[in-house]
């Protein structure tokens, strides 16, 4: 079973990961192609949240999946936000 403090940080280690992505999102918009390095990175960061999410899920009690599944769909809405906003091309 997953501990409380180990939940609760991951939980803070993926809300800041989604406010840098959403920083590098809404900078990527309005600067075009100017920081795709650090676009690039933002997704990969959110890529990486995904994947340590799955993991930490298969050891976690009913209630904490719960709380997992609502923060993986934040990540893969904003994963695919950035998908769509079509930065790279």
């Amino acid at each position: 079973m997953t501990t409380r403090d180990s939940m609760d940080q991951f939980m803070q280690q993926c809300e800041d990961t989604i406010r840098n992505a959403q920083e590098h999102m809404v900078s990527g918009s309005k600067q075009g192609h100017y920081h795709d390095v650090e676009y690039s990175e933002a997704m990969g960061q959110l890529e990486s949240a995904y994947n340590e999410l799955t993991h930490l899920a298969q050891s976690a009690n009913a209630q904490q999946r719960e709380m997992l599944h609502r923060k993986r769909l934040q990540l893969q809405q904003l994963q695919n936000q950035m998908i769509l906003l079509n930065h790279d091309r």
